[in-house]
């Protein structure tokens, strides 16, 4: 595994590539993807905190700085943050090459219901794998997405507590709750 940020030297935001670095070690490590190499580009000239992945040989993670940084700290790198932002990214590329996503359209044209259930399944994984995570938030996205109902709330549930779903489950999942809020 290797692990490569740029820039080396940031002029705008005080985030050091060392420690972004090392966070994506303890990521990769903790999510049992050390075979594969990545490369962060970190956006440093936006607040914006938009995340983007390609996948390939190596892995190459765009960042917005604000994906990394902390809310209450502006410029401070937040490690919570970037471990979040990260594990999501790389949790996409896992379940799109491990073939259970096969089906999912490609990012740029999912749907904001899709990539909500999407996430809710994602961050569900990076809770129980140790990672430190805000859940309210990733409810309160779901609900935006898919309604505030108890059937779009049970289907979270299910999101957020799977192990192994596919593309088409979780597809599954989300039209059941946009239903349900007709």
């Amino acid at each position: 595994m290797t692990v490569s940020v740029e820039p080396q030297t940031f002029h705008y935001v005080l985030f050091e590539a060392a420690a972004i670095g090392d966070v994506a070690a303890i990521v990769l490590e903790q999510l049992a993807m050390t075979e594969h190499d990545v490369h962060i580009a970190v956006d440093e000239t936006t607040p914006v905190s938009r995340v983007r992945v390609e996948m390939g040989d190596p892995i190459v993670v765009r960042a917005e700085s604000g994906a990394f940084e902390n809310a209450r700290r502006p410029r401070q790198l937040s490690q919570q943050n970037t471990a979040l932002n990260l594990g999501r990214m790389l949790l996409r590329v896992r379940d799109r090459t491990d073939g259970s996503f096969g089906e999912a359209p490609p990012d740029d044209t999912m749907t904001l219901a899709h990539v909500a259930a999407w996430d809710a399944y994602i961050v569900g994984r990076l809770e129980r794998s140790g990672q430190t995570i805000n859940r309210q938030r990733f409810l309160y996205n779901f609900r935006n997405r898919h309604g505030f109902t108890d059937t779009g709330d049970a289907a979270f549930e299910q999101l957020w507590s799977a192990d192994r779903l596919t593309w088409n489950e979780l597809a599954s999942i989300s039209a059941m709750a946009l239903a349900a809020r007709l």
